[in-house]
């Protein structure tokens, strides 16, 4: 069956189009045709819990079914609104982390720097061959900490956003763990304040991780017992640069002149 999909203001700009056409699968949904959507186009995943959807001119929920010739509109932030909600920013979730989503969430026309830390499985531990992490969290108080912790980074520096994600369950390695995204007037502060929520992360946030072998796998526990065991000091605690099983990468975007 065909389907007419209408974009409006950021999603209409991100994709370069107002409308078109598509064929989609009889008993398909108004929420799977946008995954579908979303899956082909990963920037507008910022976005995912911010839209609304209208079918003919009615608002749906996501299981609404579509019909064949139905008009679906995909509704972004109105005006006036909260475009990125504390929810969006702190999670913790099941479903593979998208760094350049994460970093869009931050984007700001004041900032002249986004610094992004993505953490990721690696295969070595302690001399050991790793061969996948299983995460668990407590998401609820993770998440609230999560908030904490962004609330302390705008309290010691001049940022403008700050996001972090943290995935759970089986990831392998390569596998992205946490996406850290902080953007701010210049970079020497987004790389601080990063570095910092890193750190504060295997500190206080109540999550635990199961290290996979060819041989077996056993229980780490949470971060800063890992990071103790290593000896290694926090920089939140004022000491060295923290790093755990997480393999780390930076990116920055930054202005031309200062």
């Amino acid at each position: 069956m065909r389907v007419h999909v209408r974009y409006f203001a950021s999603m209409r700009e991100m994709l370069g189009r107002a409308t078109e056409t598509r064929d989609v699968a009889p008993g398909t949904t108004a929420g799977e045709l946008f995954d579908q959507i979303v899956a082909e186009m990963p920037r507008l995943a910022g976005l995912k819990r911010a839209v609304m959807l209208m079918v003919n001119q009615e608002y749906v929920p996501p299981d609404h079914p579509l019909a064949d010739q139905d008009e679906l509109a995909i509704i972004p932030p109105v005006s006036g609104g909260s475009h990125v909600t504390r929810e969006e920013l702190f999670r913790i979730t099941e479903e593979p982390l998208d760094a350049r989503a994460i970093e869009a969430l931050v984007a700001d026309p004041g900032s002249g720097a986004i610094v992004t830390f993505t953490g990721t499985v690696r295969n070595t531990a302690r001399g050991k061959a790793v061969t996948a992490l299983d995460y668990e969290a407590y998401a609820p108080a993770a998440e609230k900490m999560l908030r904490r912790i962004g609330d302390e980074m705008h309290q010691r520096w001049t940022i403008n956003r700050v996001a972090m994600v943290h995935r759970v369950g089986l990831l392998t390695v390569g596998e992205a763990s946490v996406v850290i995204a902080v953007s701010a007037p210049h970079r020497e502060e987004a790389f601080e304040a990063c570095r910092y929520a890193i750190a504060r992360i295997k500190e206080i946030v109540p999550i635990w991780k199961k290290e996979h072998y060819a041989d077996g796998a056993t229980w780490i526990g949470s971060e800063a017992d890992y990071q103790r065991e290593l000896g290694r000091a926090s920089v939140a605690a004022g000491g060295a640069e923290a790093a755990g099983q997480q393999a780390g990468a930076f990116d920055t975007q930054e202005e031309v002149v200062r």
